[in-house]
């Protein structure tokens, strides 16, 4: 990237290698708990490390770092790899409206808007042309990451936006091969191919005729379909048979490099070229594995990726005129979120999925740093130019995380869905409710309880964060509201105050806490059942008060023991009432270790002599047995477990 890093920093660097992985390393390892903690999100904390030790502030890093880009870029490509491994390839034929509709509206509406912008300014139209189609594009890596981080990928805006940028990575290419066509005096007797890109190794169709292009670039892309769908699949199985799973890592991304090389030697997006081969592998028996390999390389090459992006911010450029980067960064992001906005208005997507839809693109790419660098090699652009808009695209891609961060936590919950809960509108600020009951999270628990409790005619007031969620369940006659139920003003309305029970479902242990925090604080007279991941946030629970936790897996568990108990021979009566002996015992001392929870010697030494306890217990409960007259049946289907559906 053509950043201007002022002042040197060659004394910080004598470390070397080890000095740079210590400092990026601890940049991570501090800012990112730290941004997690105040509900930033971990893409905003590893963009603020790079800002602090990059070379505007503390220096550790300077403009070495652009090695660091081009490396931790591939965790890009890793991204889109996993991505490609989650869906199937009749889903992205599904797909392909979104990404040629929406994807390809709104790079040509964006490019022709910011055209005009530029002549106004008093650009030649091929700078302008250009220009637009480089600010076009959005952010794949930060975009993603946060839409995974929040769990908002399965929601239609999400959906829509991973479309976007699918098309965005594809025009990258025809982009590249038409920005030297833009370029000041350039001959029409000159032609461009796609290797001129990589000012690198030269590629495989450098030389050849349009047709034998396209025949090359065919065949290696056929090449990696054919090889996924019948070679790589035996390929890791001899793999997997070795049983070392290092090996199988090994080969993972041998996997990944392999292909990025291949992509690269034909003038192709290597991040195309991996979504395609991880579409193809959605369907084998490795894709979890393949997963599981990758997944931590993916996330600290981002991780990378976010603190050199936040390092190249060039606060002497902003210095020199602030106040027109500030525009150019307004007017960027207002324009692109005016564009999406009314995209999603034409498709006919919800209020809410058209707010995080425009606020998640609403920023440059980081495929604009390369597509600047190569315009100025190109003359296509003039420094002058290309320094400036380098800074705007930087700080727009920072402050995404946050501006995702205000529409979830103020926009949304004021202005998001529109719930109706007779023919008039009415938005969850003024639910008013008078349920007994209040369900916070309608996922795999929540709704379990609420249609248990609906056949038992007791019907409930419900919360949740997914607004496509709360349009389906509405659909369906269920009294359901969108909003973060941790918000004081939110449970108010749902009826928290005249409410007798509070059941919090949701699958965040952090929002569990909060939601339990709010309502203790708020609303003291509420009964408060909480599900619960682990030990960790049910001790928490504990500690603020709450006496009814729930560990999510702990009838399930015990349910499957009993089963197991049965088919090795053991009679199901005895089976049925040694659950309730252990249940009755986890649920007796679970609090009373959660109080030793922070004097770990202890917490050990009265865990162990319990677990002895249980034991001995159960042994003497076993040596009783025979005593037991109701022990001469054992019915497969004890009253008491009647209900049981296996599976």
């Amino acid at each position: 990237m053509n950043t201007q890093y002022g002042r040197g920093t060659a004394d910080m660097h004598d470390g070397g290698f080890f000095f740079q992985a210590f400092v990026y390393l601890t940049a991570a390892v501090v800012s990112v708990p730290l941004a997690k903690k105040l509900g930033l999100g971990s893409v905003l904390g590893y963009l603020i490390a790079g800002v602090v030790i990059g070379p505007f502030v503390f220096g550790f890093i300077g403009e070495e770092g652009q090695n660091v880009m081009e490396f931790a870029e591939f965790g890009i490509i890793m991204m889109l790899f996993l991505i490609g491994l989650e869906l199937q390839p009749q889903m992205i034929w599904k797909l392909k409206g979104p990404i040629l509709g929406m994807g390809g509206l709104q790079v040509t509406v964006t490019a022709l808007l910011v055209l005009a912008g530029a002549l106004l300014f008093g650009l030649e139209w091929k700078t302008g042309l250009a220009l637009g189609l480089v600010l076009a594009l959005s952010s794949t890596a930060i975009v993603l990451q946060t839409l995974h981080e929040k769990g908002l990928m399965k929601t239609d805006g999400g959906q829509n936006s991973f479309s976007v940028l699918l098309f965005q990575d594809i025009a990258i290419i025809p982009i590249l091969a038409v920005l030297p066509l833009l370029a000041a005096g350039h001959s029409a007797g000159e032609t461009f191919h796609a290797g001129d890109a990589h000012h690198g190794p030269v590629t495989w169709v450098d030389g050849l005729p349009l047709w034998g292009q396209t025949v090359t670039v065919l065949g290696v892309v056929s090449g990696i379909v054919v090889a996924g769908k019948y070679l790589i699949n035996p390929a890791f199985r001899l793999i997997a048979r070795t049983r070392l799973r290092e090996l199988f890592t090994a080969a993972a991304l041998l996997l990944v490099i392999a292909i990025t090389i291949l992509m690269g030697k034909v003038g192709l997006s290597p991040a195309l070229g991996t979504f395609l081969a991880g579409v193809i592998l959605a369907q084998s028996e490795y894709r979890h594995e393949l997963e599981t390999n990758i997944d931590p390389f993916k996330g600290l090459l981002l991780g990378l990726f976010f603190i050199a992006v936040g390092a190249s911010i060039d606060f002497h450029v902003i210095g020199e005129n602030p106040l027109l980067i500030l525009q150019l960064v307004v007017a960027l992001m207002v324009l692109k979120f005016l564009v999406l906005a009314l995209i999603g208005k034409v498709f006919r997507m919800s209020y809410d999925n058209i707010l995080l839809f425009a606020f998640a693109l609403a920023q440059g790419g980081e495929f604009a740093f390369v597509l600047f660098s190569f315009g100025l090699n190109n003359n296509v652009f003039e420094p002058s130019l290309v320094n400036p808009m380098i800074a705007v695209v930087a700080i727009t891609m920072a402050l995404t995380p946050l501006l995702l961060l205000l529409n979830e936590k103020l926009i949304q919950p004021r202005f998001g869905t529109k719930e109706k809960a007779a023919p008039e509108e009415r938005s969850s600020s003024s639910i008013d409710e008078s349920s007994r009951v209040i369900i916070a999270g309608f996922g795999r628990v929540g709704s379990t309880v609420g249609r248990f409790m609906q056949a038992n005619d007791e019907n409930a007031t419900y919360l949740d964060m997914d607004p496509d969620n709360v349009d389906l369940l509405r659909k369906l006659g269920l009294n359901v509201f969108y909003g973060d139920a941790s918000r004081y003003d939110l449970l108010h309305a749902a009826g928290a105050a005249e409410a007798q029970l509070l059941v919090i479902a949701v699958d965040d242990p952090e929002k569990t806490v909060a939601i339990a925090r709010t309502a203790m604080k708020h609303f003291p007279h509420l009964e408060i059942i909480a599900r619960t991941n682990g030990l960790v946030d049910s001790h928490e629970l504990i500690d603020l008060g709450v006496k009814r936790v729930y560990p999510e897996t702990l009838d399930s568990s015990l349910r499957i023991g009993v089963d197991a108990l049965s088919l090795l021979g053991h009679r199901r009566y005895q089976a049925i009432r040694s659950m309730h002996t252990f249940r009755h015992h986890e649920e007796r001392h679970f609090h009373e270790l959660a109080a030793l929870r922070h004097d770990r010697k202890e917490l050990i030494r009265e865990t162990k002599k319990r677990i002895e306890d249980l034991e001995e217990l159960m042994l003497t409960e076993k040596r009783e047995e025979h005593k037991d007259k109701e022990l001469g049946w054992d019915a497969a289907g004890h009253m008491s477990d009647k209900g049981h559906m296996p599976g």
